[in-house]
């Protein structure tokens, strides 16, 4: 994609395109090579591949990831981490599932989820934008209490039984134009779950904030370079204090859609959230030193590695579960590899025109 304007050129007028972001340029790879992967497998592997449902189900069953991964988008566009997003989900799930037993209410486990987050976003984020200490090691603390906490409410799984949150967690959609015809030749129509639609509309949410708003120009402008943020007049303190509370906040959402999808409460829900949304940010497009980043790319990003993971059931070789991890690692190295690349350009611009500069002097 380029973007078009109109340039004057002895008085008639001229076309002139300029090249891509950084931003759009690593989105734009993440978008091609799904698509890629996916109509792969569809010629491939055929049917299952071929069955909107399949598509459906990507939302469906990892919704909470897209949004931890949303939350993380804009931890990482200000150049910070938040490696507690896993824990907070996990110890969302276990809360809220004890509130939804027989007597509960539906109302206040929301609360609790709401809440929960907004906590331990709120203080990792005053200690790392207001005493400075570093984001890992805050958030590498804040993992450690929500794991703990989450096995001193329960070590054993938890099964919400509350009538009304069941009702919810059976609550299905369905999209009568979009479906597969059954082997009786009856229409079968694509059915999505209420957890999918939170997530999507926590995409258009950070979308609408990355690319509209103050807070979202503050925080690829703090990414990018914190000193000519601070040289603009831009808050910095305070707009990292705002992304890690929002991450804190996606973090409880989607702990309890976590919990609307499984219905359940347990350590595993805990396990590798955070290195599962680091790496889909990454796929994404999102650089670990700040400054790019785009949650459209976040969400391919996630397709892409639930893409590969469909990948690796289907073929009889790969079944093996260490075949997941092998696929994941080979994918995140190759598009670390694509962020050096564009960094490398970055900064190849940046020393040409410092030797420009120079020469010129000499002269």
């Amino acid at each position: 994609m380029f973007k078009k304007k109109n340039a004057q050129v002895d008085g008639s007028p001229k076309i002139r395109r300029e090249p891509l972001t950084d931003t759009n340029l690593l989105m734009t790879i993440t978008i091609c090579l799904f698509f890629i992967m996916y109509v792969a497998a569809m010629l491939i592997w055929g049917s299952g591949f071929l069955n909107p449902q399949q598509v459906a189900n990507m939302f469906n069953n990892n919704a909470w990831l897209i949004i931890v991964a949303c939350g993380l988008t804009m931890v990482m566009i200000s150049g910070s981490i938040d490696i507690s997003v896993g824990g907070i989900v996990g110890l969302v799930t276990m809360a809220c599932a004890l509130e939804l037993q027989p007597g509960g209410s539906m109302m206040l486990s929301i609360a609790m989820a709401l809440g929960i987050g907004l906590a331990f976003g709120i203080i990792q984020g005053y200690l790392i934008a207001y005493l400075e200490i570093q984001p890992f090691i805050v958030t590498m603390a804040g993992m450690f209490f929500a794991r703990g906490s989450l096995t001193i409410l329960s070590i054993n799984p938890v099964k919400a039984s509350l009538e009304s949150f069941i009702a919810l967690h059976e609550l299905r959609f369905d999209l009568p134009f979009i479906g597969t015809y059954g082997k009786a030749g009856n229409f079968i129509p694509t059915r999505i779950d209420p957890s999918a639609l939170v997530a999507i509309a926590v995409v258009i949410i950070v979308f609408v904030i990355l690319r509209w708003t103050r807070l979202g120009r503050n925080l690829y402008a703090i990414g990018g370079n914190k000193q000519s943020a601070l040289m603009l007049g831009i808050n910095v303190k305070r707009t990292m204090f705002y992304a890690h509370v929002l991450s804190g906040l996606l973090a409880g959402i989607a702990g309890y859609v976590f919990l609307m999808d499984t219905a359940a409460g347990s350590f595993a829900n805990a396990m590798f959230g955070e290195m599962k949304a680091i790496a889909a940010s990454i796929i994404g497009g999102t650089l670990l030193t700040g400054g790019v980043g785009n949650v459209i790319g976040t969400l391919f990003g996630v397709l892409t590695l639930l893409t590969i993971d469909n990948v690796v059931r289907v073929v009889p070789q790969l079944r093996e579960p260490w075949w997941q991890e092998i696929t994941t690692g080979a994918m995140l190295t190759f598009f670390l590899l694509m962020q050096s690349i564009v960094l490398w350009r970055r900064g190849k611009g940046d020393l040409g025109s410092l030797l420009r500069k120079l020469k010129s002097k000499n002269e």
